[in-house]
């Protein structure tokens, strides 16, 4: 299907066991710029074939926005099929493989852990457990906002789960793709955002020649729930970016707060 002249396609990639619930905002605040649609994972327990399966369904020409584990899934789309793509949106992300021992034994048992939780006791409760370190400590009382996160895992099944942590404990190291994106970039995330960190983000748009680095203040790692609308301002200004093929200076990358 070839993009409307006018809208140029823009694909959202969401994280572990997200899906469209995650994007709203976005999806009403960039639909006057972008058709925009949202990536599907299904049962896929790798991140190339995450990205090959965003590949067969989107137009020959988009952007891409990835979210948390979409972020890495939008590095190999990258990777994959650069010609194909207009820009990149890395949010509460990262770039790196599994580090070597005990690091990443402690990150294989955490995710192993929750696992059990979600056969034995089902997938609302291993996200009751999860979510407490993925949003801003002070909105861990809002109910709409958690319980919205848990509704959306509880449609999700454990062997949905397993595959996709198989997916990220297998991820591939993306450090090299970085400094190869020559489209326009944001890289972005919440400022208290504890399993992505702010430094982390620093790194990767410091690796990327033509990037704009947007910290979301009193922000935790689900940023598209939490501060909809500075997100959705970030990625405004990426996207017109996009549809004008403008570029950013080389060096250095530009930082903002949004408070």
């Amino acid at each position: 299907m070839s993009e409307p002249a006018d809208r140029p396609a823009l694909v959202l990639i969401p994280g572990l066991l997200c899906d469209a619930t995650v994007w709203p905002s976005q999806i009403a605040a960039l639909a006057d710029l972008a058709d925009v649609r949202v990536a599907e994972h299904g049962m896929q327990d790798s991140l190339p074939a995450m990205a090959r399966s965003v590949l067969d369904q989107a137009p020959p020409r988009f952007a891409v926005a990835g979210h948390s584990m979409g972020g890495r899934v939008a590095l190999e789309v990258y990777r994959a099929a650069p010609e194909r793509v207009t820009g990149v949106a890395l949010m509460d992300t990262g770039q790196h493989a599994l580090p070597p021992g005990e690091a990443g034994e402690r990150e294989k048992a955490g995710r192993r852990a929750l696992l059990e939780v979600a056969r034995a006791q089902g997938m609302r409760a291993m996200a009751r457990q999860w979510v407490q370190g993925m949003v801003h400590p002070g909105r861990l009382g809002d109910r709409v906002l958690i319980d919205g996160i848990l509704d959306m895992f509880e449609t999700k099944t454990a062997q949905m789960y397993e595959n996709q942590i198989r997916a990220l404990v297998n991820r591939p190291d993306a450090a090299s793709v970085l400094p190869k994106i020559t489209c326009p970039a944001l890289v972005l995330c919440g400022h208290e955002d504890s399993w992505s960190p702010v430094e982390r983000h620093r790194e990767i748009a410091n690796a990327i020649p033509n990037s704009t680095l947007e910290v979301i203040a009193a922000c935790g790692h689900m940023c598209t729930l939490e501060r909809p609308l500075e997100v959705n301002a970030a990625l405004r200004a990426w996207f017109e970016r996009v549809r004008s093929g403008q570029g950013l200076p080389a060096r250095p990358s530009r930082t903002r707060e949004r408070a």
